[in-house]
């Protein structure tokens, strides 16, 4: 495995310690659901709970160092999930807490040991109260802006402290209970946080690798490839200088890549789950070179990208054509009439990244979100079918 000498000097400092965790990560192959309901009423039975291991409920905040859900009436939706697990005894129902929107009050919350601890307590409770197996810190980002959120450098060692004491007082309940942590898959993420450290609290890091590219992007690319993309891939393409310089600052072009850097670090294999997208992102004003891959913008595409919308009405339908990306083991489809380019994850680009995680001992897939596929031969289908080769 390789990684350019410059990320090696850059984060040399935080992988220190980083040895077998002192918490192991749960045997098996997982297969981990974010699920974030849509509306006041869902149908339990519409969900394929039969095919995962895990599902996230998505998301609690930090309020007055505190986790709550900003709605509360979103109580009575994780209710009705967590009853499923009398129908499902081997699936684990997980709270997230966080996310892009929601990770304005972490910052200030692990600044010191009292509001940490109080944050600690109301997790406890609320897992307790709701009868869940488990925590996802879906903190964005560390150190980082994220969606205009205060942060300091101390959150790097800030995010530590709460993690050990999240795993300390988890484990004080005498319930095992699962603890994960969101990651963004760059190198710049994990140079804002001590990750061996963290690794030795948590029982999986769930790789966000999706989301490499967006709808306010100059040129078409890929959002959640597996296989890496080199320069000389995009040689003499428009794109090519600025998705060169976009990888030298740090952020990688594909899964495998970010993943790699990881194990590189001293992170175990079956502590890593790695994030597929049951969504899309697309351009418009893209010219026809290249079937729009690689190519100038004008501005981005404002359709539903979730799967069942583009297996419904885009995948080589309506003008538009499904193309393949050897290189970056990743589909993508192009109307030149409209001239939209959507990037987004397939039955087959799902299989693959289920294969490569299989294949390389990680401890298993995850994906956002479970309501974006609603089709039993679709994206979660090509992850079992794949999961029951094993």
């Amino acid at each position: 495995m390789k990684k350019p000498a410059v990320l090696a000097l850059i984060l040399a400092a935080i992988v220190t310690g980083c040895q077998a965790p002192d918490k192991p990560a749960t045997g098996g192959f997982q297969v981990m659901a974010y699920f974030y309901p849509r509306s006041d009423d869902f149908d339990p039975d519409t969900l394929q709970l039969d095919r995962l291991t895990h599902i996230i409920f998505s998301f609690t905040e930090v309020i007055d160092n505190e986790m709550k859900l900003r709605d509360e009436a979103r109580g009575l939706l994780l209710r009705k999930l967590a009853e499923q697990k009398e129908k499902y005894p081997g699936l684990k129902v997980m709270i997230a807490c966080g996310g892009w929107g929601g990770s304005g009050g972490f910052s200030e919350m692990a600044r010191t040991k009292k509001s940490r601890r109080v944050f600690v307590q109301s997790a406890v409770r609320f897992i307790e109260d709701y009868t869940l197996d488990g925590l996802d810190i879906d903190w964005e980002y560390p150190g980082q802006p994220g969606a205009g959120n205060p942060y300091i450098p101390e959150d790097r060692e800030n995010f530590t402290a709460l993690m050990r004491e999240l795993r300390k007082a988890m484990d004080r309940t005498g319930r095992e209970q699962t603890l994960t942590f969101a990651a963004g898959a760059s190198q710049n993420f994990f140079s804002h946080i001590e990750l061996g450290k963290v690794m030795k609290q948590v029982d999986y890091v769930n790789m966000m690798t999706y989301d490499f590219a967006g709808g306010g992007d100059r040129y078409t690319s890929h959002h959640t490839n597996l296989g890496t993309v080199t320069g000389k891939d995009i040689e003499g393409t428009p794109a090519a200088e600025t998705l060169m310089e976009r990888r030298d600052s740090t952020w990688p072009s594909s899964a495998t890549e970010i993943i790699e850097f990881c194990v590189d670090m001293g992170v175990q294999p079956s502590q890593i789950v790695i994030g597929a997208a049951f969504y899309g992102k697309g351009w418009r004003g893209v010219p026809p070179e290249n079937n729009g891959l690689y190519q100038p913008v004008r501005e981005a595409w404002t359709g539903n990208g979730r799967y069942y919308a583009l297996q419904s009405n885009y995948i080589d339908k309506n003008g538009f054509t499904r193309y393949w990306d050897e290189t970056a083991e990743a589909p993508y489809l192009y109307n030149p009439a409209d001239s939209i380019f959507i990037t987004y994850e397939d039955t087959v680009s799902a299989r693959l990244k289920t294969e490569y995680a299989i294949r390389n001992q990680l401890g298993g897939i995850m994906f956002w979100e479970l309501g974006g596929d609603v089709s039993d031969r679709g994206l979660l289908a090509a992850i079992h079918a794949a999961t029951e080769k094993q």
